[in-house]
Parts: structure tokens; sequence; C-alpha cells
């Protein structure tokens, strides 16, 4: 048993918004959005080097700050249709709306998957699935073993990619692990020392990005490929191997950024509680900056210096979209209340505030 599966299920309700949380949901969503628009550059090799930096660590530090704010997922009614408002329907939206788009520039998909997510819309579908499972997580006595065990084998099988499963499942071990942390764990990891050592890891990690990125098969930070499959083309004992690494490097560097986190209240944590909008909406101005303007192929021969305007711009855009203007706008869109589809909830006590978290996403 691992130090992490002895910690309590369950904890004090929070009954406000934490502003370290806030402060955390922030600073990823800048890096997801960065990430994915240095995803466009295909042949720069600091850009290649940010974008493996990124991706060791955002998704994980994403996944498993989600953990544990889904940590009392009992799947009551309200939280069931908190679920579909939030999750479902964005994610059909989403899907929908990008593979059409996508198709309009590039023919593909064709057909339309919308059960097999293509971009970012895959993260909706992985809460989802994970918060359903919730309660199983918090039963079994091993559950931390337990996903890791998955998280390393499921490359060694063909698994299809009906709602993200193979991602949904590497990724398991990230979300489990967050929870079952508790606040105190959080504040241990704000210490001085703990933030001294964690500058240092981050740092040392940018560089190693640096120097060997180039040569390493960037595929492995997606967690979708078989282990066998191209272009991965690994043995068993490699995958899992590789695999079993990438866990490692995801959970140093993950808690040595949520080291950093500022525990007090600014400006980033206004903006950190509007993340939903800022994720869902930033593929479509990346999508039209691609295919439309073609903006990125005809500024990617200026190497560096555009590597540094993208990281500048994508920075502006997070923030953008995390105003409070596009939460009004965009509110009825991605959270409707549907009350055509469900039944009217019981009046809301106490004891249903304590066990209700918010099924948005939670950077």
């Amino acid at each position: 048993m691992t130090a992490l599966e002895s910690v309590p299920v369950t904890t004090a309700p929070t009954k406000e918004r934490v502003a370290y949380l806030d402060n955390a949901r922030y600073w990823v969503m800048l890096l997801v959005v960065i990430g994915h628009s240095l995803t466009q550059f295909g042949d720069i090799d600091s850009a290649r080097a940010v974008y493996v930096w990124i991706y060791a660590f955002h998704m994980p530090f994403f996944v498993l700050i989600s953990g544990y704010t889904a940590r009392r997922f009992m799947g009551d009614a309200r939280q069931v249709r908190r679920t579909v408002s939030t999750l479902v329907v964005p994610y059909l939206i989403v899907e929908t709306s990008m593979q059409l788009i996508t198709r309009h520039y590039t023919g593909d998909p064709d057909p339309l998957m919308i059960l097999s997510p293509q971009w970012l819309a895959w993260f909706l579908a992985a809460l989802f699935v994970w918060r359903l499972t919730t309660p199983i997580w918090r039963a079994l006595k091993y559950p931390i073993t337990t996903s890791i065990i998955i998280s390393l084998t499921v490359g060694l099988f063909e698994i299809p990619n009906v709602l993200a499963l193979p991602k949904i499942l590497g990724f398991l071990p990230f979300y489990v692990v967050g929870m079952h942390m508790s606040r105190e764990w959080f504040e241990r990891l704000t210490e001085i020392p703990v933030r001294i050592v964690s500058g240092i890891v981050l740092v040392v990690a940018f560089l190693i990005c640096f120097r060997y990125s180039a040569g390493w098969e960037t595929d492995w930070l997606l967690w979708k490929q078989r282990y066998d499959e191209l272009p991965l083309s690994a043995t068993p004992l490699e995958g899992i191997t590789q695999r079993a690494e990438l866990l490692v490097v995801g959970f140093v560097m993950t808690f040595a950024a949520l080291s950093l986190v500022p525990k007090r209240r600014s400006w980033t944590t206004r903006l950190g509680g509007r993340t939903f909008y800022s994720y869902l909406l930033h593929g479509y101005v990346i999508l039209f900056l691609t295919h439309q303007l073609g903006l990125f192929s005809s500024i990617e021969p200026y190497g560096v210096p555009a590597v540094i305007a993208c990281i500048i711009g994508a920075t502006i855009l997070a923030n953008l979209l995390m105003f409070e203007v596009v939460a009004k706008i965009f509110r009825p869109v991605f959270e409707p209340k549907l009350n055509w589809l469900f039944r009217t909830p019981p009046p809301r006590d106490q004891s249903a505030e304590a066990t209700g978290p918010s099924t948005k996403i939670e950077a």
C-alpha cells in the first residue's frame, strides 16, 4: 500500500472557491493553450523542446486537479444533471463542430466519428468516464496501485478510441492520486524548501528537453497508441518501461508545478475560475489561424522568433477567453439548464452540498 492509498477518501466540505486551486487552473490553462499552439510547428527544434516540456506534465497536472475536485462524486441526481450539462453537452457540441470544421478544410474525418474524439474534446469524455467510476476508486483497497497497473498494461492491447478510452486508462493514475489527496498534501507542497527544489526540478527538466528532445518520439506523450504500433514500435517491455518513466516524470513535474502555484488570491484567481471557456474555445481560434489564415506555416521559417511570438499570442488568447464577458456569452451554450430533460431535483440539503463537486473542467 502506498502512502496516498492510506489517505482518507472523505474530507470536510468546501463551501467557497479555494484561491490556490483557481490559481493552479489558471497557470495550467496557459500551458494547455501554448502547447496546442506549438503543435502547429513541425520542424522547429525550440518549439519541439518547449512542447515536450509542457506535454510531460500539463495533462497530468490537469487530470490530478480534476481528480481532487471530483473526489466526493457520488452520482446523485444533482451531480448527474450537472455532469450532463457541463460535460456531455459541451462534448457533443465541440467534437461535432470541430470535426465538421476540420473536414471542411482537410476532408477528414469522413465519415464523422463523434464518439472517437479527434482533439481537445477527449478530455470532456475522460472526465465523464472518470467521474462515473469515482465511487469504484473510493471502494477499492489499493486504488492507486490498480490504476498504475492498468495504465502500464493498456498499451499492450488493441483498444478502440471510443471516448478516448486508451488515453482515459493511460492517464488514470493521475486522476486516482488526485482523488486521494487532501488539503494537507497541497499545503506541504507549498512549503519554502519544497518550492526551492521544485523550481530547480522544472528548470532542469526544461534544459533536458532542449538538449535531448530532438531524437525522441513525441507520440509517447499522447498516451494513446499501442506500444507495438507505429510510430512507437516498442516491445512490450520497452513500452511498459517508457510508460512507467512518463508516469514518474509526470508526477514529479506535476507536484513541482503545484508547489510553485501561489496561495493568495489575485487576478489569476478570478481568471482561473473561468478556465472552462478558455479550454473549450481556444481550439476554434487555432483551427481558424491554421487553416483559414495559414498563420503558423507562414511564420514557421522565422524559427525561434516565431516560437516566442506563438507563446506570447497563446498566452494573450488564453487570458482573453477567461474574461467574464466570454463566460456570460457562452454559458447558455456550454452550461444549459436542461430543465426540459431532467426531473425537478429534491430540495438541496447540507449533505448534498458536502458531496456535490463541480463537474466543469477543473484545470
